[in-house]
């Protein structure tokens, strides 16, 4: 079962500084604002939307297939897939450019400052998904605009089902192309926020949205996360995390164990279920690709939080 997982691949440079921003943020000087924070702890990790998400699906035993545009500086990330035993057929490089980037500097609040670089992930729309031949199952999540259309339309036309994830994108797509993803995709999934701004977006409620595709997913995080499906909506229960430590990347989980169980053939309930457990591994884990649960163990935390035999 080939999942082909369209989506950013991104470097995050995450910082830490030792005190508060706003002890050194003077509001009457906000017109002439000129800071710098000295950041002595500083982590570099593997993150994007794609990245993730394919980083989760091999740790379930599917097989995915990352579709995204990276820059000259892909060497480790390339380095890594390989170790991972991640496919790159459909990784393409962009001459002249830096693979995406996030800087975040945090503060003892938890305040985050981000500066984001899309670099190549701008030039997206010049891969084809089409050309990836043997795929049942597709996912477009948050990337550039144009490639992200262009996905869901080579989906579309080659008969595909995908799961449409605007998540971080929905201020760059207007309604009108929103509507026609939706209405291209067969499952939808977005948080709760994201859910809210989808409908104000396109001018209809959640269950008007449900109605255009198969399923629709809404996340709540610790709350769980709603499900609509077969015209029912279902509250599935969060999943007991062993703790709390780094909610980055917990999205990308949620919708691995979702896509998995959709390319197993299981019903929308159970696989929601394990997106939830998914999620609940990755929280107690710093950055997005640092948790390594073997099946069994997935298999596990399933049974005691559902009841039910997984694998």
């Amino acid at each position: 079962m080939s999942i082909l997982v369209c989506g950013s691949v991104a470097y995050d440079s995450i910082m830490v500084f030792h005190d508060r921003f706003k002890n050194h943020i003077l509001p009457e000087q906000i017109h002439i604002l000129n800071v710098s924070f000295l950041v002595p702890d500083m982590r570099r990790e593997f993150g994007g939307c794609a990245g993730n998400i394919a980083y989760n699906l091999k740790l379930l035993g599917s097989d995915p297939r990352i579709v995204a545009t990276v820059g000259e500086d892909a060497g480790p990330y390339r380095a890594r897939m390989r170790a991972l035993g991640l496919r790159e057929d459909f990784v393409r490089e962009v001459p002249g450019t830096f693979t995406a980037q996030a800087f975040i500097t945090t503060d003892l609040d938890d305040n985050q400052i981000t500066a984001f670089h899309p670099g190549a992930m701008f030039h997206s729309h010049l891969n084809d998904v089409r050309e990836a031949k043997g795929a049942t199952l597709g996912i477009v999540s948050p990337d550039g605009a144009d490639g992200m259309l262009r996905h869901a339309d080579g989906f579309a036309a080659a008969g595909v089902p995908f799961v449409f994830d605007p998540g971080q994108a929905l201020p760059i797509l207007g309604s009108e192309a929103l509507l026609k993803c939706l209405q291209q995709a067969r499952y939808c999934t977005v948080n709760d926020y994201e859910a809210r701004l989808m409908c104000d977006k396109t001018g209809r409620s959640e269950e008007e949205l449900a109605r255009e595709v198969e399923a629709l997913v809404v996340t709540l995080g610790a709350e769980g996360s709603r499900l609509y499906w077969r015209g029912e909506r279902h509250v599935v229960p969060a999943v007991q995390a062993d703790a709390v430590v780094d909610p980055t990347g917990c999205g990308d989980a949620y919708r691995a164990g979702l896509l998995h169980g959709i390319a197993s053939g299981w019903d929308m309930v159970k696989s929601a279920r394990l997106a939830a457990v998914m999620g609940a591994i990755k929280i107690a884990h710093r950055g997005g690709q640092n948790h390594q649960p073997t099946r069994t163990e997935i298999g596990s935390r399933f049974r005691a939080a559902f009841g039910e035999v997984l694998w």
